[in-house]
């Protein structure tokens, strides 16, 4: 019994030291989409969500796993348990939240029509009439292209961020719809030169609260760590070092 007993006692604190060294896996998207997240020259990741990231895992003491997976893919990625939390600058919707939970929001800013200096247009559906518009597909983006453009103007989805800016440049579409913090670096390139910001764009039923961490229904341990670290990092400045390497400007939002 005695040999019993040592053995199960053994086996608990084994089973326990494996949970207690888990790492809990975050989930990015694997296309850039800088400054929020980009792969450095030698293979790491960067930029602001990156750090929020490391910050969060920090305030929680949870060892975390960096977890490249393709946009359209993350979602079920998380669900099949690839990934235990996405934060892939995804918007806290209604729609998302019949499938996936959401921690409190970590980021919030605008969605803007980006097009040619040269070039009139509007956020009015009216002034993009005939116009070809470029979105990333699978976003709020996409769904606000959807409801507000989709009966005036050409839209054209893409994999990724970086596709539909090139395609603006090379003249293939006439506008393109977005964070207005991921143009920040296109329109700061000579590239980007040319075009300018030509509308914000609203619908709080589309994009929601603001960008949430997405974590698999049920999970509530995990949410309320999450929670607890965003609102650590508020309150004793980690949020703002880290954003003010960043930005001039308060990403958090009101």
């Amino acid at each position: 019994m005695k040999t019993l007993s040592t053995f199960t006692a053994a086996a608990a604190l084994a089973m326990t030291a494996g949970i207690a060294n888990a790492e809990v896996k975050i989930g990015i998207a694997a296309e850039p989409y800088p400054p929020f997240a980009e792969k450095a020259a030698d293979g790491s990741w960067k930029g602001w969500e990156i750090e929020i990231v490391n910050a969060l895992c920090t305030a929680m003491e949870e060892d975390c796993e960096i977890v490249p997976i393709a946009w359209d893919g993350i979602i079920p990625a998380l669900l099949s348990e690839k990934i235990d939390v996405i934060t892939a600058s995804m918007s806290i919707t209604e729609e998302r939240m019949k499938t996936i939970d959401f921690s409190d929001k970590y980021y919030n800013t605008p969605a803007v029509l980006v097009g040619p200096k040269s070039m009139e247009m509007t956020g009015d559906p009216a002034s993009l009439d005939g116009r070809y518009v470029g979105v990333q597909v699978s976003t709020t983006h996409a769904n606000y292209v959807d409801a507000h453009f989709a009966d005036t103007a050409e839209v054209k989805t893409y994999n990724t961020f970086d596709e539909h800016n090139q395609d603006l440049v090379a003249g293939r579409i006439d506008a393109v719809v977005g964070d207005s913090l991921a143009f920040q670096d296109f329109l700061n390139s000579d590239a980007g030169q040319d075009y300018e910001v030509k509308a914000e764009l609203n619908d709080v039923a589309i994009f929601g609260p603001g960008v949430g961490g997405g974590i698999r229904k049920g999970d509530t341990e995990l949410r309320e760590k999450m929670n607890a670290a965003i609102q650590q990092i508020r309150e004793d400045g980690t949020y703002d070092a880290i954003s003010d390497k960043y930005f001039n400007f308060d990403i958090y939002g009101g």
